[in-house]
Formats: structure tokens, sequence, C-alpha cells
């Protein structure tokens, strides 16, 4: 049974693998899965990966976003699937061939993850970067129409904010995953960050969540561990909640 704290997704966006390994250290068993990025990733390569997997418990969300043509994108997800991570990213806003080469690639291995409109993403860059109005003035349209494309690639789910989890629910099925970042707990201020299009834990699962990323809470706390136990309590009510009656 899926228990609170394997819904948090922790990103390692850390500048250095010392302070990578520290995080890990200290939260194996306080969550579910880690996000290895970019800078990470460049930075501590493979390595990284199997660091996770002897630290613990906890599961790897790689999340490279790979956006290229085909052939490139099957060769890299290849490599990925040798991994044995959870999850791996593509990027939404190319072809459908794109995905599908993903898709092929990874196999049974992994389970690829389209990612839709990034959460720092605002209706004026939308409008700025050419897409139609009726996109501009509604996000979650472009998001959906993305997901969709996904899904029809055979990806297992999508990154998308918590905003938009109920839309694709309803229109791809519960089975899609939904991976949401931009998360903010009840206490801590959700206009001080470059996130835009943010939602608590509650909000999130609520609408449909299965997996949140939840960085800076843990990270900038003076006690990361119990900044996950709180975020664990939280997402707790929330389950409660649901069985009690609250519809994702």
């Amino acid at each position: 049974m899926k228990q609170a704290r394997d819904y948090i997704v922790f990103p390692l966006d850390v500048p250095t693998v010392t302070e990578a390994r520290r995080f890990i250290r200290l939260l194996s068993d306080h969550v579910g899965m880690f996000k290895v990025g970019l800078e990470l990733f460049i930075s501590a390569g493979p390595k990284i990966v199997h660091y996770i997997h002897a630290a613990g418990a906890a599961r790897v969300f790689l999340d490279l976003k790979l956006h290229d043509i085909p052939e490139t994108v099957f060769r890299s997800m290849e490599r990925i699937a040798q991994l044995k991570v959870s999850f791996a990213t593509v990027h939404c806003g190319e072809t459908q061939q794109m995905l599908a080469s993903a898709v092929a690639a990874a196999g049974k291995n992994v389970s690829v993850l389209g990612v839709t409109v990034l959460t720092s993403v605002a209706p004026e860059d939308i409008q700025t970067a050419g897409y139609r109005q009726e996109y501009a003035a509604d996000i979650s349209r472009l998001v959906l129409k993305r997901a969709a494309a996904a899904k029809a690639a055979g990806c297992a789910g999508v990154v998308c904010s918590g905003q938009e989890v109920s839309a694709i629910k309803e229109n791809l099925g519960r089975e899609f995953i939904a991976v949401t970042p931009g998360i903010r707990p009840l206490s801590e201020d959700t206009t001080a960050n470059d996130q835009k299009r943010v939602t608590t834990p509650a909000q999130a699962i609520e609408n449909g969540s299965d997996y949140l990323v939840i960085g800076r809470p843990i990270r900038d706390a003076l006690d990361p561990r119990q900044a996950a136990l709180r975020i664990q309590r939280e997402i707790g009510r929330s389950l409660t909640g649901l069985d009690t009656g609250w519809k994702r």
C-alpha cells in the first residue's frame, strides 16, 4: 500500500555531489524518490544513481527532459534504461514520434513521463512564445493537449502542475501518472519563488496527483528530516480525507 512518504519526490537540485550525498543520507528513509536533474547528472553522472540505490529504499527519477531528434532520444533512453531508474522525462513540445521513440527504447525498464508545460511558465510567456491566444488565455488547454499526445505515444504519464491534474485524470484516465512540481506546504509563503503555478500537497492530492516534487521546503529547512516528516503528516491528512469521501 502506498504510504505518505511514497508521494514525496525530493529534487537533488544542489551544486555539488558532496551536498547531494548528504541529502541522500539524510532523507533516504523519509522520501519515496530522489529526482536527479541536469545539474547534478552533469556533475556526477550515473554514479549518483548507483549511490541512491545503495543508500536505501528510495527510488530514482531521472529528470533530464530529453528533447532532440527521435533517433538521438531513442539511443539516450536506451542508456537511461540500463540505470534501473523508475522514471525518466522527455519534453512534450516536439513530435509524437520523438515521444514514441523514448517509450520504445525504455521498454519495461523505466516509465517515461512527458513534460507538458513547466510550472515556471506564465500565460504571458506562452503568448510571447507565439502560441495561439487560446493557450495563452488558458495554459491548461496546452497542458492537456500535450498530455494527450504523450499518452498516445505510450508514455506512462506526465509532469504537470497540480492545477491541471484533475483535467488530465478526467480526460486520460486515473492510471495515467501525474507527477506534480511546484508544491508548497501550507506553512510556506508561495509568493517568493520562481514557480508560477503552485499548489499545496493537499490540493495536489485532492486533484489526483500521484507524486509530489517538493524541494525548497525540505532542502532549506533547518532540519530537513523534520520538514519531510511534517509534509508526510500533511499528505497523510489529505489521504485520510480522500478515504472519508474526498473525490480525486
